[in-house]
């Protein structure tokens, strides 16, 4: 007697085809998969979430790290897109060996780029954590929409399983997830969740080293760009010549920003302190914006821009107090003091406040950061705005006569900002040059921000996005955005409207990939018989 095997019939089907050759250059036919590939499926989608999760980008970063953090994160997402595709048809994940040595090197890529940014700017990854305050909302509705899209898929991963255990593990999990995305609104804390008439007035923008996108940085003429974006102060570097004038540099030597090299060769390395203003006078301070054209914009200037450009030199603090003497503009400078064998070691801050005085500007016009002799600067100038660069208790601000405070944008929290304010300690942050952080300080209340780009800030007329609390008597109400996203997800949640195909589907795996059984020949005769965990499945179903 003859047996005869259930004949396997093969669709043409260009698109799986092509999905699985790309993902694992496989472009025979070949079966579906069942439990083989929710065996390793965890493991392997662990690993591209890591990458893929690892895989940011870093404001200021340089052009290579940046080149290697876009081109890993793309492929990533690019290996992530095809997995899942894979995963919703029932196919194996073979990843192709040429693929697994991309993965590695995205990794290893990810893991030097880590520790480059972390030794040049340690400091910047602070950007990451305030960053969420500003994202945390619209990230928590994105994960929101995220699981709900993946509902399906997990759907079909419990009802292809044949494990009772793997399938109880997967909804236990995807419902954890669930829960947790439900219940993190009660965490999410951003400034600019408030209602509109508690939000302040903008903060005033100083213009630190000018406007340095637009022109060379601590020139006339950056500082000139900066007053034509109505900035309100002008803020700068200051060092002391040997000869005894203070002047603006923000570097210790003059290699970078001067052709110091061309005219003092022998000298290019030493302190720019140990130079005379008759040297520094005679050097030229805008060729090299034009040469190394730091922030692109060079290409968008006119001839007689560039030649202004070009043009520029060693700019003095007196200049710039006089040019914001007549704008009306605020002046604020920190000040290097020179090293132990230069002449003005001992009297450098006596030099800097008789240039001050001697250069006509308002009192009030200046803020005064040096803490060395302090005391005896408010006596003999009593009209500065003493200002701290360092974060001192509120007691020993009154007690110096400190009236305002410059810090870093890290470093003064919501709660020091709002104690700030109610004390009439006004505060100045810096370096702030992204809309979204500047919208976040907005909505904190900050008085001013210092910047690097204040023609990028002046086109912020109002925050990038400002949420109203409901129920504004409560101290514990809810921002509206999290009512507004459940009653926009909750509906995609219950399925309502697919909830009858989704049903279909199931019962066409009960019938179709049913429990199997496995002849002689390797080949799968499947039964009507519903697998084992169909009763978790309906569970599933019935859930929704």
């Amino acid at each position: 007697m003859v047996k005869h095997q259930p004949l396997q019939v093969y669709e043409r089907q260009l698109c799986l085809s092509c999905l699985t050759g790309i993902y694992g250059c496989r472009w025979k036919r070949y079966q579906r998969s069942h439990d083989d590939t929710t065996k390793v499926i965890n493991l392997k989608w662990s690993i591209l979430l890591f990458l893929y999760n690892r895989s940011g980008e870093w404001s200021d970063g340089t052009v290579p790290i940046l080149a290697a953090t876009a081109a890993g994160f793309t492929y990533i997402a690019f290996l992530m897109i095809l997995a899942l595709c894979h995963a919703a048809v029932g196919q194996q994940l073979n990843l192709h060996w040429l693929h697994k040595i991309g993965v590695t090197a995205a990794l290893l890529t990810t893991i030097i780029s880590v520790i480059s940014v972390t030794q040049m700017w340690g400091e910047e990854w602070d950007v990451v954590w305030i960053s969420l305050q500003a994202t945390g909302p619209f990230l928590h509705i994105g994960a929101l929409a995220a699981v709900t899209a993946l509902a399906w898929l997990m759907a079909g991963q419990v009802a292809r399983a044949e494990k009772t255990r793997f399938q109880l593990m997967v909804l236990l999990v995807y419902l954890s997830v669930l829960l947790t995305l439900y219940f993190i609104p009660l965490s999410i804390t951003s400034p600019c969740i408030m209602e509109r008439g508690s939000l302040k007035a903008a903060p005033t923008i100083i213009g630190h080293h000018g406007a340095p996108m637009l022109a060379p940085e601590n020139s006339l003429l950056s500082f000139n760009r900066a007053l034509q974006r109505n900035v309100s102060g002008l803020e700068a570097d200051v060092t002391i010549s040997l000869d005894g004038v203070p002047f603006l540099m923000r570097d210790r030597t003059l290699r970078r920003t001067t052709n110091v090299r061309r005219v003092f060769p022998e000298r290019q390395y030493d302190d720019a302190s140990l130079f005379n203003w008759t040297d520094l006078s005679s050097l030229n301070a805008g060729q090299w914006f034009l040469k190394d054209d730091p922030f692109w914009t060079v290409q968008y200037m006119s001839m007689s821009e560039r030649w202004s450009v070009g043009n520029q030199t060693v700019c003095s603090l007196e200049q710039m107090l006089k040019l914001a003497a007549r704008s009306k503009s605020s002046a604020l400078f920190t000040l290097r003091r020179p090293p132990p064998n230069h002449p003005h070691h001992h009297d450098w801050v006596n030099l800097t406040l008789d240039t001050v005085l001697r250069a006509g500007i308002p009192q009030w016009q200046v803020m005064w950061t040096v803490d060395s002799n302090r005391e005896m600067v408010r006596k003999a100038a009593p009209g500065l705005q003493q200002t701290s660069v360092q974060k001192l208790p509120l007691d020993t601000l009154h007690h110096k006569g400190i009236s305002r405070v410059l810090l870093r944008y890290n470093q003064a929290s919501a709660q020091d900002i709002r104690l700030y304010n109610e004390n009439n300690i006004s505060l100045t942050l810096h370096s702030v040059n992204k809309p979204w952080l500047y919208s976040l300080l907005w909505c904190s209340g900050v008085p001013s921000v210092s910047s690097e780009a204040p023609q990028v800030l002046r086109k912020v007329h109002y925050p990038l996005w400002l949420m109203v609390r409901t129920m504004a008597q409560s101290h514990h109400s809810f921002p509206r955005y999290v009512i507004g996203q459940h009653l926009l997800l909750w509906p995609l949640f219950k399925m309502k409207s697919i909830l009858p195909l989704f049903k279909k589907k199931i019962l066409e795996y009960f019938i179709i990939n049913g429990k199997k059984k496995r002849s002689s020949n390797g080949c799968n005769i499947y039964s009507l018989a519903p697998p084992s965990g169909v009763f978790a499945s309906l569970a599933f179903v019935s859930f929704f």
